[in-house]
C-alpha cells in the first residue's frame, strides 16, 4: 500500500469537495443569482492547483473514473485502483462534511441534481463530460509525449465541463463529487447518473487514447 499516493488522492479530492460546494454556495450568499461562473472557477482551479501539486504523488485522479479507464488500460492493479477509489470516496465525504459545516449550508447543498432533461440523458451528459475529462488526463498528464502542463488544461477542461452542464446535472463529472454530498444527506437519487455515466465515459476516453492516439507501449503497471 502506498499510503503518501492514497493520503494524495484523499486531499486532492477533499480539496474539490471543499472548494467546489463552497465556490457554489459563496455566490449566492452575496446575492449573486446562479453562480455557474463561480462553481466553474471554484472546481477547475481546485482541481487544477491539486493535480499541480500532488499528481508527481499519485498521479493526481481525484476520480474513481479516472481511475477506472488506467485500471480499464492496463496502466493500474485492480488493488491499487480499488485503494484509490476508497481514499477518494473518504475524501470526498470529508469535504462535503466540513464545507457544509463551516459554511452552516442546509441540507442538500453541493448535491448534484438532474434538472429540466431525463436521467437516461443526465447519465449521457456526464459521460461524455467526463470523457473530454479524461481525454485531457491522459493527453496532457500521462502520454510520455504531452507538455507538462496537465494540471492547467485538466482544470479547465472541468470548468468548461461545469459552465456546459451545471444547469443540466450539477456537472459532477467524477462519481466521487456526487458521493460525499449524497452519503452525507442519504440521499441516493440517481446513483446511476453520477456513477455509471462518469465511469463508462472515462473508460471509453481511457480505452480510446490508450489504443488509438498513444504512439508509445505502455511500460508497464503502477
Amino acid at each position: 500500500m502506498n499510503v503518501k499516493a492514497l493520503a494524495a488522492e484523499l486531499v486532492g479530492t477533499f480539496t474539490l469537495l471543499f472548494i467546489g460546494i463552497l465556490s457554489g454556495a459563496a455566490a449566492t450568499q452575496v446575492g449573486m443569482t446562479a453562480g455557474l461562473v463561480e462553481s466553474a472557477l471554484g472546481h477547475g482551479l481546485a482541481i487544477g492547483a491539486m493535480v499541480s501539486a500532488l499528481g508527481v504523488i499519485s498521479g493526481g485522479h481525484f476520480n474513481p473514473a479516472v481511475t477506472c479507464a488506467f485500471l480499464a488500460t492496463g496502466r493500474m492493479r485492480i488493488r491499487v485502483g480499488l485503494q484509490y477509489v476508497g481514499a477518494q470516496l473518504v475524501g470526498a465525504f470529508l469535504g462535503a462534511i466540513l464545507a457544509r459545516w463551516v459554511a452552516v449550508l442546509p441540507a442538500g447543498a453541493g448535491l448534484p441534481a438532474v434538472a429540466s432533461i431525463s436521467p437516461v440523458q443526465a447519465a449521457v451528459f456526464e459521460a461524455v463530460l467526463t470523457f473530454f475529462l479524461v481525454i485531457v488526463v491522459f493527453g496532457t498528464a500521462v502520454d510520455l509525449r504531452a507538455p507538462k502542463v496537465g494540471g492547467l488544461f485538466i482544470g479547465l477542461t472541468i470548468a468548461v465541463g461545469v459552465l456546459a452542464g451545471g444547469p443540466y446535472t450539477g456537472a459532477a463529472i467524477n462519481p466521487a463529487r456526487w458521493f460525499g454530498p449524497a452519503l452525507l444527506d442519504g440521499n441516493w437519487m440517481n446513483a446511476l447518473v453520477y456513477t455509471v455515466g462518469p465511469i463508462f465515459g472515462g473508460i471509453v476516453a481511457g480505452l480510446l487514447y490508450n489504443g488509438l492516439f498513444e504512439d508509445r507501449p505502455m511500460t508497464g503497471k503502477a
